[in-house]
């Protein structure tokens, strides 16, 4: 999917992370230029027609909602078989991360950010959406400490699944309210209900369900009652307790009437929130007596039965005797029971709280901490440090061997990769060679063998005028960077005498010294036929550089030609090779007056030049050349 641009609009640029619904991509809106977060419907999803169309409509509806501690949806779509949603992009991590690296949070933190999210439930709700799966992973706390609840409105869409597909969705079985378990719809109440899970979980750094079964973790969420919270963290008051186990009530009537109730109890420090065992009076049993037979409490109102009044006491006091002795009996039996059930009780917890350690190298941290910690109750501690070739946040090893048994609770430190160990490349540019190599040696780099020497024009020679990488780029520890010494400029070459030469002959002369032919001058001169080299700039013998141009001063000979002399015109055609370049193309003219350079231009590949030349007297020989060779040859002869 890196790199794929979704609808023409959304270009992929990597993976953030993935749940039991779809995986989430970072992407760049090519239209607006801004970051955003799309998730990717998975497949088993994708093939679902029902499910695709509720989805959509459910995300539209959702996407109607405007708050700041929601995660807002700005687009739905399809291309091919791919069903995906285009979020807003929070820099940030998920509550569940942040629990699990940090632990507990603080209660005030913690009561900071139900809080968030209840106002954001409270919006919801009020436009009748129910999230119906709210959890730590499906809130993001971004970089200020701000909340933000995602996924709104798609829970419904999976909730069956939830039970029976335990390697994707166990983390939302933590957080389903009774009667979600029961297969009842979702309603404000449930979502309370689960928001009670976060906060319990906040406050203590764990779920208050554990179980590496999906189906016996369920059934809890309907027949147990959790722990308070102030079990695991005793510091909690008994009002945070109350807050949460309300929160938490198996019944939705007996939790918060709404989220704004159960917003303002958590601002207000639990004030009013009515505490039902402190209205009762529990008078203790002082004696079997005290425990009345309901005959006995008949005849304290004054109303005796018939039979009461003719029996005799001896009868009386003898089934008084026989109760007295059932009673001393069930204490004994409950006595005995509870020894039993003591017994098995710490026989199966000396003997079931092993587990065996999985292999979680090579995973990713977050997929190996939810593995240890939800299947295999285990704690687990991460140690990060630099590795050449293991990608960030992979697992590089573990302290407890694959398939050891350990007691449950126990800890396990992973090593967790944070990539290679990346050092700034130094700058070297005019730097000896001894100073370059301490400067990298300084970074934890190494100098490159051999070095390579240059010529430069701009740097003297032995001081660094080039590198590579180049300065401030980000290169492992202990990386090669190559660096160019400079010879100080390139050596020049010696002018050749050039005068008395033909053009044609000083321009072989030239090419044999690798120097270039500049300007052409032509002036009148009787001394020397036409097209001899008279003059030259540079001199013969001057030093120079080899990109330096040779302009030479050209004879015309004769000015005119004489008027016996005959002129004849002839066309010349020069084919351009096809190779997709282009091509010089010089034309010149031998006769009477000398050599002359009749054409000269640049011809594109595969064209032609067709030139009409004229040469004086009675015959002239023409010459083509390309790119300096030459091409053609001929001698015309004038006519008659």
């Amino acid at each position: 999917m890196i790199g794929r641009q979704l609808g023409n609009r959304y270009e992929i640029l990597e993976k953030l992370g993935g749940g039991g619904m779809g995986i989430v991509y970072k992407a760049r809106d090519v239209f607006l230029n801004r970051f955003i977060a799309i998730k990717v419907l998975r497949p088993e999803f994708s093939s679902d027609e029902d499910f695709t169309r509720r989805f959509r409509r459910e995300a539209q509806a959702v996407a109607s909602l405007s708050h700041p501690n929601i995660i807002a949806i700005h687009d739905v779509g399809q291309e091919d078989e791919i069903h995906y949603l285009v979020m807003e992009y929070v820099e940030g991590e998920d509550l569940k991360t942040l629990i699990r690296r940090e632990g507990a949070l603080s209660q005030d933190k913690a009561v900071e950010t139900a809080v968030q999210i209840l106002a954001a439930l409270e919006h919801a709700h009020g436009n009748n959406i129910v999230h119906r799966d709210v959890k730590s992973q499906n809130i993001m706390i971004t970089k200020n400490g701000q909340a933000k609840l995602m996924d709104f409105g798609i829970a419904r869409e999976f909730t069956a699944a939830t039970v029976t597909m335990t390697d994707t969705v166990l983390g939302s079985v933590h957080y389903l309210s009774p009667e979600q378990v029961k297969g009842e719809p979702g309603s404000p109440a449930s979502d309370i209900y689960s928001l009670g899970v976060v906060l319990y979980e906040m406050l203590t750094g764990r779920v208050p369900f554990r179980d590496e079964s999906a189906i016996a973790l369920a059934l809890k969420h309907v027949q147990e009652n959790p722990e308070p919270p102030s079990k695991y963290n005793p510091a909690l008051p008994p009002t945070m307790d109350q807050m949460v186990l309300r929160a938490m009530s198996k019944n939705p009537h007996d939790r918060f009437s709404s989220a704004g109730e159960m917003s303002l109890l958590l601002r207000s420090g639990g004030l009013g929130i009515e505490d039902d065992m402190a209205t009762r009076v529990i008078h203790p049993v002082r004696d079997f007596q005290d425990i009345r037979d309901p005959v006995e409490d008949f005849e304290e109102v004054g109303a005796a039965p018939a039979e009461k009044i003719i029996e005799p006491k001896a009868a009386s006091g003898k089934r008084r005797a026989a109760r007295r002795v059932a009673l001393a009996a069930l204490v004994m039996l409950l006595f005995f029971g509870g020894l039993i059930g003591l017994y098995h009780f710490f026989s199966q917890s000396l003997h079931a709280g092993e587990v065996e350690v999985p292999d979680v190298t090579g995973m990713h941290v977050t997929e190996a901490k939810d593995l240890l910690t939800s299947q295999y109750d285990l704690q687990v501690n991460v140690n990060r440090e630099n590795h050449p070739d293991i990608p960030v946040d992979l697992v590089i090893e573990q302290d407890i061997t694959p398939g050891t048994k350990v007691k449950r609770n126990s800890l396990v430190t992973l090593t967790v990769s944070t990539g290679p160990d990346l050092r700034s490349v130094p700058n070297l540019h005019q730097l000896t060679l001894a100073e370059a190599r301490d400067r990298l040696e300084e970074q934890g780099l190494v100098l490159a063998e051999p070095v390579k020497n240059e010529y430069s024009d701009t740097v003297p020679e032995g001081y660094v005028f080039r590198q590579n990488p180049a300065s401030g780029d980000k290169v492992p520890k202990g990386s090669e960077v190559n660096i160019y010494i400079s010879k100080g400029p390139k050596p020049g070459s010696v002018v050749p005498d050039l005068i008395g030469l033909t053009l044609e002959k000083a321009q072989k002369e030239l090419e044999k010294n690798n120097l270039q032919l500049g300007a052409v001058e032509w002036v009148d001169n009787k001394e020397h036929g036409r097209g001899i080299v008279i003059d030259q700039e540079p001199k013969a013998g001057t030093m120079i550089r080899e990109d330096t141009p040779i302009k030479l001063i050209l004879s015309k000979g004769q000015a005119e030609p004489s008027p016996e002399d005959e002129a004849s015109d002839v066309k010349v055609k020069v084919n351009v090779p096809k190779d997709d370049e282009d091509h010089h193309v010089e034309i010149t003219v031998t006769d009477i007056r000398g050599t002359n350079s009749v054409y000269s231009n640049t011809i594109p590949s595969g064209e032609k030049a067709e030139v009409v030349v004229r040469f004086y007297g009675r015959e002239g020989t023409v010459k083509a050349y390309i790119d300096g060779k030459l091409e053609k040859e001929k001698v015309f002869k004038a006519s008659r």
